[in-house]
């Protein structure tokens, strides 16, 4: 997933140029498709089960023709005509695929290990598709179980040295990547506010990526975030999917419906006496979305704030932590990763974010907390990503505790 909205890539080549992206972009999507196909396609029947021909005739029949419909559904569903019919169906498809290619590719490991153990064709290639079907559907189930449930509440507690006392035990909820999108979740979001207003927070967060289309196609999902309720703050920036789907429509949503909308700017809570700032910048893809007076802009964000006084930062991203750290922010929320979401793609999203979830420290005196997600994006599937509402309880660190 690309996190440049086309329109933009495309209007910035020259046709030549263009036709020669589209081509290799196409060569891109069949070898995908290969891979994604034939590994399970092997797997499963060909390579030594010496299964009946009708059953691998039917079996590659099903496999190509799942193949050449991945594409045509992502086209209509994803593309310019955006039928939210297809992009449920391409989306399941996709990551039906992508479980089923990733446990063909352990099906070999398992191959190897009864080779070693003398177990001979076609009882052993049998084994291994019988193990890996069973698997694989057993990981769908479960995990479009785990993706469609209200999520559970993850707890943390965040020690920050400058926080003063009359701030000891504040507390942050934080949602992300809620998604909406083509399944129509409105029950599910209604879900989620109530618990997130079960947990009694002082500062309530959206961290972006706060749903896939328009506000007029998906305020009936989005509708729920009116009800959240906060002690002080209900804070909420954008998140790289907003730019794909009309962002400062997003932002005076928001805004109308009572949150603080951080566009580059920042607000001041207080309570017993101390303040802290919480401030909130636009996505990393944001400027090259060209959508105007838009960009990541953590110094406009903190314009005018007391800079003795501590920052929790709201970034979609966890990689803009870099700036963070610069600017002796003392704790950003993130979201973004979804815990790589239908393992084992977390390794893959770990090449291109510092962080795939949890709790870490940077430099000298930053800290960042990344969340799995409240939603899903896509394939309706978490597999060993679960899916979270974060409360975060902020503590005054002293002695040992600030300089760990």
């Amino acid at each position: 997933m690309t996190d440049t909205p086309a329109e933009v890539v495309e209007e910035s080549v020259d046709p030549p140029r263009r036709w020669r992206r589209h081509w290799r972009r196409t060569v891109v999507v069949v070898v995908l498709l290969l891979l994604l196909f034939g590994v399970p396609w092997w797997t499963l029947l060909v390579s030594g089960a010496a299964w009946p021909p009708i059953v691998v005739v039917v079996g590659t029949l099903v496999l190509a023709s799942a193949a050449a419909a991945m594409p045509l559904l992502m086209m209509l569903g994803h593309g310019r005509r955006h039928l939210d019919g297809a992009a449920v169906a391409g989306d399941a498809l996709l990551g039906a695929a992508w479980i089923l290619f990733v446990w063909s590719v352990l099906g070999q490991v398992l191959e190897l290990v009864l080779l070693i153990a003398g177990v001979e064709d076609p009882t052993r290639s049998r084994v291994v598709a019988g193990v890996v079907l069973a698997v694989a559907a057993a990981l769908l189930a479960w995990g479009h179980f785990e993706a469609m449930r209200v999520p559970r509440v993850r707890t943390a507690e965040v020690a920050i040295a400058r926080l003063g006392p009359g701030l000891d035990g504040l507390r942050v909820a934080l949602i992300t990547d809620t998604h909406y999108g083509p399944l129509d979740r409105a029950r599910w979001s209604a879900a989620v506010v109530e618990r997130v207003n079960e947990l009694d927070a002082d500062v309530v967060c959206h961290v972006g990526d706060i749903a896939d289309g328009t506000v007029d196609i998906r305020q009936g999902q989005a509708s729920p975030l009116a009800s959240v309720r906060a002690g002080s703050a209900r804070v909420y920036v954008t998140g790289n999917h907003e730019y794909f789907y009309e962002a400062q429509e997003w932002l005076d949503y928001m805004d109308d419906i009572g949150w603080d909308a951080l566009h580059n700017r920042h607000i001041v809570v207080e309570r017993g006496g101390d303040r802290i700032v919480v401030a909130g910048v636009d996505d990393a893809t944001a400027a090259a979305s060209r959508v105007d007076g838009h960009g990541a802009n953590l110094d406009a964000a903190l314009a005018g704030a007391d800079r003795a006084l501590p920052v929790l930062l709201l970034a979609h991203q966890p990689k803009q932590v870099a700036h963070a750290v610069r600017a002796g922010v003392d704790l950003q929320v993130s979201g973004h990763t979804h815990g790589g979401q239908i393992w084992p793609f977390n390794v893959l999203v770990r090449l291109d974010q510092p962080v795939v979830q949890g709790l870490s420290r940077h430099g000298a005196s930053t800290q960042l907390y990344t969340s799995r997600g409240t939603g899903f994006w896509g394939p309706p599937f978490r597999v060993f990503a679960p899916s979270e509402i974060t409360l975060l309880t902020l503590r005054r660190a002293t002695g040992a505790s600030a300089t760990a």
